[in-house]
């Protein structure tokens, strides 16, 4: 059974613009993790996570994982 995670909710605008803006490249749940990983990663390293920064830093994973699988096929 897949891991289940829970975004805080402040980043649920986040999660939603990003689902709305990877449809058809990555589905809910991976957006969801990446967001995860991008806040824990900007606490690591800042001490803080924004929505702007997580945001960000979300959709710059996103996009080098849309990359890494459209150069797969």
């Amino acid at each position: 059974m897949p891991e289940k995670t829970t975004t805080p909710r402040d980043l649920s605008p986040v999660v939603d613009r990003l689902n709305s803006e990877f449809t058809g490249v990555h589905d809910a749940a991976t957006v969801t993790r990446c967001v995860d990983a991008a806040r824990q990663g900007a606490l690591d390293v800042t001490g803080r996570a924004t929505p702007e920064l997580v945001e960000r830093i979300a959709r710059q994973h996103l996009q080098v994982l849309a990359l890494a699988f459209s150069e797969r096929r």
